[in-house]
């Protein structure tokens, strides 16, 4: 099935293919200039330190609702062995099989394609079985330093959790703009609170992935009109899942990864972030989210910091 004129039409108001160059790999992470970084940086004021990543463990988000996703198998693979002989220093080492984007993570461009084409319309066969993705992949993004901004959509709306299937629509980041008393600009990266999360902290890993809220398809103009660096929620679709358009599936994956080549990130944990943006009346604050560089990897686990 084809995708709707719908899509297209969207996908060409937000298409950033070419801005910076038919060679760009970073999309939107070029608006993250220097003085952004250095203006984020002279923002922080307390120093505090608030993690946004869930611990990476064999209990964690996957529920195998997405094929090949695997939680965290964690291994020992030496414990206390004295590798150069008798009473010398003994080592422990460990070993992980994951899926990249199976705990909290960024996406990386290639993650999706849709109609053959990759961003700035390389051609989606260009990622392979034993290369993985030859351009764009998550190596290319080798910093991730901004302005952070949270948009607590759930607070907005007076609740700690969005019900399952709410569609984050542009009137919903207004209200939680207006609520964060700032102005979203060019190269911040903006993490949207749906309280979601709450639902796997709880130990509701099944109601955690479906139904959730999640990303309208009309946000994504909301965030090219501003310039975006990057956007991060709590849920595991990202999206609104089941999608608001029948059969339509991913089409905000597609829109911001493909036509905008802006990074998105899934699972990660904005409960602590809420609460301290909710006590200082600041929803900015520096943000580091270093992708892992994982040569070809169309993903990877995150760790992110928001330091206020």
């Amino acid at each position: 099935m084809s995708l709707p004129a719908e899509f297209h039409e969207i996908a060409r108001r937000v298409n950033n293919w070419g801005r910076w160059g038919s060679d760009d790999e970073i999309g939107t992470l070029n608006l993250i200039t220097d003085a952004v970084v250095r203006d984020a940086a002279a923002g922080v004021r307390t120093g505090r330190r608030v993690p946004l990543a869930l611990p990476l463990r064999q209990d964690g988000v996957q529920s195998g609702l997405i094929p090949g996703r695997v939680n965290p198998l964690h291994a020992m693979v030496q414990i206390n062995q004295e590798i150069f002989g008798p009473g010398t220093v003994a080592c422990s080492d460990d070993a992980v099989t994951m899926g990249l984007q199976a705990g909290t993570h960024w996406d990386a461009l290639p993650h999706v394609s849709h109609s053959g084409r990759l961003y700035n319309g390389r051609p989606a066969d260009s990622v392979t079985a034993h290369g993985g993705a030859a351009f764009s992949s998550i190596a290319t993004a080798r910093h991730l330093v901004s302005r952070g901004v949270l948009l607590d959509v759930a607070r907005a709306h007076g609740t700690d959790r969005l019900p399952g299937g709410h569609a984050v629509t542009p009137e919903d980041l207004e209200a939680a703009q207006e609520l964060a008393g700032t102005r979203v600009r060019a190269g911040d990266v903006v993490l949207v609170r749906t309280g979601q999360i709450r639902a796997y902290l709880a130990g509701d890993r099944e109601g955690y992935a479906y139904p959730s809220p999640g990303l309208s398809v009309r946000t994504p103009e909301w965030f090219h009109a501003r310039d975006v660096a990057a956007v991060a929620n709590d849920t595991l679709t990202f999206e609104v899942f089941p999608p608001e358009i029948e059969d339509l599936w991913l089409p905000v994956h597609a829109l911001h990864l493909v036509e905008m080549g802006m990074l998105q990130g899934q699972n990660w944990n904005l409960e602590e972030l809420s609460t301290a943006c909710g006590e200082t009346g600041r929803y900015t604050f520096l943000l580091s989210a270093m992708p892992e560089p994982f040569a070809g990897a169309t993903g990877t686990p995150v760790a992110p910091v928001a330091v206020l």
